[in-house]
């Protein structure tokens, strides 16, 4: 097993920077045109316009296509499926979250998380912590509301968090691989280097709380038997990812999604096969309820529309 510092490292924004519209470098990373980067950043400016204007706690907007739309901003950093509540589904980017109670038919912006980055996700025993560029963001009204905090936090800019049954996790790029076993109240540093790809949810093994997986930007999937000390890459057949879900009482199914698409283990990780995703889909979430539910999720303009499928990726419909 290789060492957490021999991943391909990725630069970090600066702090106090925006995350928008991928750059020329995202897009050669995975064989995409540069022409594209034009294309794109043009699709962003008007987003952001079109956000400012709208200001905040308003109700998201219908999309070109028909349905509801969960306001996230002009970028996509996570689709979860909140394990205490089927049907509830939160949408997040850098400037903002939005949730469903209705499996994506229907959103709600949280003005609690407006600028909150939403990039990893937990549930743990009576909270709910959304990380991102400024630190973490708690909830312990059943995620009504959140309150922000970087207390003891060995880094802010928090790309990726998990949880499992006794024990939190994050990374942080300026920061590394840190853990907490008493509710967030102190953390440890496990593996101090900065600047990996490592983002989104950190999937903890219900059956054992050292093993982990997390999407990798740069290699896919990477996962740590020792609590975060130590990673290596799995052979997932992504060229990188930047969200992974968990479907099923123990590591039934593991789905790793991004822009390069989607692939899903049916057996703890060991191999992995591709899932047919809907057109401009690039997050996937398993229902933590039953494994053969995906959401898919299609960013367009400032908000994000979700696809369901109850086949495990065979078919999709507008949810």
């Amino acid at each position: 097993m290789s060492r957490f510092g021999s991943l391909e490292a990725s630069t970090p924004p600066p702090r106090g920077s925006r995350r928008t519209a991928p750059n020329a470098s995202w897009f050669a990373r995975y064989g995409l045109p540069v022409a594209a980067v034009a294309a794109v950043a043009v699709i962003a400016l008007g987003a952001v316009v079109l956000l400012a204007s709208r200001g905040r706690g308003q109700d998201p907007p219908a999309v070109p296509g028909g349905g509801a739309a969960g306001v996230t901003g002009p970028d996509f950093h996570s689709l979860v499926a909140d394990p205490t509540t089927p049907g509830r589904l939160f949408v997040g980017g850098h400037q903002a979250v939005s949730v469903s109670e209705d499996a994506g038919v229907s959103w709600t912006r949280v003005s609690s998380l407006d600028d909150a980055d939403a990039m990893g996700w937990a549930f743990a025993e009576g909270a709910t912590y959304v990380s991102g560029h400024p630190g973490l963001s708690r909830s312990e009204d059943n995620a009504a509301t959140f309150r922000r905090t970087i207390t003891g936090l060995p880094g802010t800019d928090v790309h990726a968090f998990g949880a499992g049954p006794t024990v939190l996790y994050g990374y942080a790029a300026d920061g590394g691989v840190f853990a907490s076993s008493d509710g967030a109240r102190t953390w440890e540093v496990r593996a101090a280097n900065k600047g990996e790809a490592l983002f989104g949810r950190i999937v903890v093994d219900p059956g054992d709380e050292t093993h982990l997986f997390v999407a990798d930007a740069q290699a896919g999937v990477a996962e740590s038997r020792d609590g975060g000390r130590s990673w290596k890459r799995l052979d997932s057949g992504l060229r990188g990812a930047t969200w992974l879900s968990r479907g099923g009482p123990r590591l039934d199914v593991l789905v790793a999604s991004g822009p390069a698409g989607a692939a899903r283990s049916t057996d703890g990780g060991r191999s992995w096969n591709r899932v047919p995703v809907p057109q401009g889909a690039s997050l996937i979430e398993v229902a933590p309820e039953d494994p053969n539910v995906l959401y898919a999720g299609i960013h367009e303009g400032v908000a994000v529309r979700v696809e369901a499928s109850r086949d495990g990726g065979s078919t999709w419909t507008n949810s």
